[in-house]
């Protein structure tokens, strides 16, 4: 066990590495987007052009992780993702498209990153009881990167330079890449080929679709993260009007990161408040996190706020562990687990793109963020309403 172990450590403090510098990387670009005047909302649009990337190379980066060793390409994605920093120090940062852009290539390195970092678990984990744990402890690692990257992440960047901001998000990532060398090359399937495996793509998205506890997995792992971006971008722009805090003080990442403190506490419970084997048992949690983000911007009192936020992450976290635990072990079977992964993250950023599109509009034509983040509420009921009528397909399915 100790000789597995060690691996999975490895991966989760270069998971956690790398996603803190992607959350600091949205206050350095939130930062410039003040200092040259742009509206709060415009964080939303450079938002969707990391989100892009996820849907276009979709069908190509789920055969990459399967192909070549995952250790080599999480290397390959950070390695990326520093060329997006890097581009973010020499462009126009006055420039709205070419910060759409620097955001674009750190969203490209993270679709890279991405399949390696799940596909690896089922090859460290000896079978679906390890595999649960390993995704709860990974994804409250990511939960934990997220946390400190918008919490003290956000603090740096509200109070250096973009130079000094960018340089350690630069450094981040390359500890990353040497933690990677713990992880054993695993070696994938040389046989796939490219250009058959993306025409196949549509066709195993429908495979997945079509079984009941894939299909549902994949719906509901897609509006847990269609709303926590959204709520995202919505609350750095909310907490200065609603609260009257300075956009650019450090409470506004750290009220933010109460939402991370709850994913946390909500992921390391799953396991123990939801059996597998009923993992659609999840979706009441979904409610109630509905019912939270629908009541949380009608509160503008600090105290209240955080724990709104604290509450919705926990419900959050408790939502979809379970969900991606049965998409990944049912995935690797009938499709082989980075082209599952690469599925769930373009389904995932398809709603995300479409939710921030949305939010955009809202605010655009006249609305409050208040009224946006309602609006985004009632979009998660819809699909929280799709699934529970999933449900009956689903009961006494998983023995």
């Amino acid at each position: 066990m100790r000789t597995r172990m060690r691996p999975l450590q490895a991966l989760y403090f270069t998971q956690f590495l790398s996603a803190f510098a992607d959350n600091m990387i949205l206050f350095v670009i939130a930062n410039l987007l003040q200092d040259n005047g742009f509206s709060p909302v415009m964080l939303a649009l450079v938002s969707m052009a990391f989100f892009l990337p996820y849907i276009v190379l979709a069908p190509l980066v789920g055969p990459f992780a399967d192909k070549h060793p995952k250790s080599f390409v999480l290397v390959i994605g950070n390695l990326i993702k520093v060329l997006g920093v890097l581009l973010l120090l020499v462009i126009d940062q006055s420039n709205i498209l070419l910060l759409m852009l620097s955001y674009f290539t750190v969203g490209v390195g993270a679709v890279v990153y991405s399949p390696a970092k799940y596909g690896i678990l089922p090859e460290l984990t000896k079978n679906e009881d390890e595999l649960f744990q390993a995704n709860a402890r990974i994804e409250a690692y990511t939960i934990i990167a997220i946390l400190t990257g918008i919490g003290g992440g956000g603090a740096i960047a509200a109070v250096t330079p973009t130079v000094t901001s960018s340089t350690i998000c630069l450094l981040m990532y390359g500890l990353s890449v040497l933690m990677t060398f713990a992880i054993p090359r695993i070696a994938g399937n040389a046989s796939i080929r490219y250009g058959k495996e993306a025409g196949l793509f549509f066709a195993h998205f429908q495979k997945l679709m079509k079984k009941p506890e894939t299909g549902f997995a994949i719906v509901g792992t897609g509006a847990f993260w269609m709303s926590s971006a959204v709520l995202r971008v919505a609350v750095i722009a909310w907490v200065p009007l609603a609260l009257g805090i300075d956009p650019k003080s450090f409470a506004v990442s750290l009220i933010l990161a109460t939402t991370s403190i709850g994913i946390i506490a909500g992921a390391f419970l799953a396991p123990k408040l939801i059996p597998l084997q009923q993992f659609q048992r999840s979706i009441l949690y979904g409610f109630l996190m509905f019912v939270l983000i629908i009541l949380f911007p009608l509160f503008h009192i600090t105290a209240v706020a955080i724990l709104f936020l604290l509450l919705v992450g926990f419900m959050g976290g408790v939502f979809i562990v379970p969900m991606n635990t049965v998409l990944q072990e049912e995935g690797k079977v009938m499709v082989g687990t980075g082209k599952t992964i690469a599925i769930q993250n373009f389904f995932e950023n398809v709603l995300m793109l479409a939710g921030s599109g949305i939010y955009y509009v809202i605010v655009y034509l006249g609305s409050s963020i208040s009224g946006a983040i309602i609006a985004q509420a009632l979009l998660l009921l819809l699909f929280l309403l799709y699934l529970a009528g999933q449900t009956k397909r689903l009961v006494g399915r998983r023995v």
